[in-house]
């Protein structure tokens, strides 16, 4: 699982420390108003789960609250734009590593030639829906501050709350959790005195594959390239990360 985790770790501090931050507040803009269109517009995060986590996302990285607020009226029905769909699409990077891309559109037109040009012109290829997914499995992921804590404490803390794995990646720990289970587990953290910097649903490869280091940098570029576009909200794979 440490592939995955580190990919996962340096997407998540990139994702909180982007320079471009209107990027990134237009992601999890598109999440806020998923979320809230998902729940058959129910606004209210104590009664939408995905809303709440998309709202903690958001706030952790010091979106402005008029921001989330024209989001979730949007996703109501109430605010301006085109209504956003979700997309998933599946596909094979260079050298057979298999793709998942998650993305948030008010064209998926549009979104679907961007994404498939980024996998033409890498040497990638795109698949059928379940080409790809039935090598993941959908897991919660909760990123945890160490907070002068040791490794061990958290583990013993998170197999107590019910996590069902936890892999130490330096300043930060993850904690892996049945999807169901994401929601007790993250506030029984919080009860316990544990900084929570992010909580959410992920896909985990079941079985990774290791590249040799020139074919890898070329994955790690078409990879980065799919996270650029505005509509992607996030890109799995089975890379073995290095």
């Amino acid at each position: 699982m440490s592939g995955h985790s580190k990919w996962k770790t340096i997407k998540h501090q990139k994702g909180a420390a982007d320079a471009k931050r209107g990027q990134v507040f237009t992601k999890l803009g598109n999440a806020i108003t998923i979320a809230v269109k998902q729940g058959g517009g129910t606004t209210d995060p104590d009664s939408n789960p995905r809303l709440r986590l998309a709202l903690e996302s958001a706030r952790a990285v010091n979106m402005p609250k008029e921001n989330m607020q024209r989001a979730i009226d949007r996703g109501a029905g109430k605010g301006e734009g085109e209504e956003l769909h979700e997309a998933i699409y599946e596909g094979f990077a260079p050298h057979g590593v298999n793709v998942i891309v998650e993305a948030a559109t008010d064209n998926p037109q549009r979104t679907s030639s961007e994404i498939k040009n980024i996998f033409v012109k890498n040497g990638g290829s795109f698949g059928q829906p379940g080409s790809s997914s039935y090598l993941f499995k959908r897991i919660g992921e909760i990123f945890v501050k160490k907070s002068g804590k040791s490794f061990d404490d958290i583990f013993a803390l998170a197999l107590d709350s019910g996590a069902e794995d936890i892999e130490d990646t330096g300043e930060e720990a993850i904690v892996y959790t049945g999807v169901s289970d994401l929601f007790k587990v993250k506030d029984d953290l919080v009860s316990k005195g544990l900084e929570i910097t992010e909580a959410k649903p992920s896909l985990k490869p079941v079985t990774t594959i290791a590249l040799p280091k020139e074919d890898y940098d070329k994955v790690i570029d078409f990879l980065s390239n799919l996270e650029e576009l505005d509509d992607v909200q996030e890109v799995y794979s089975n890379l073995q990360i290095q």
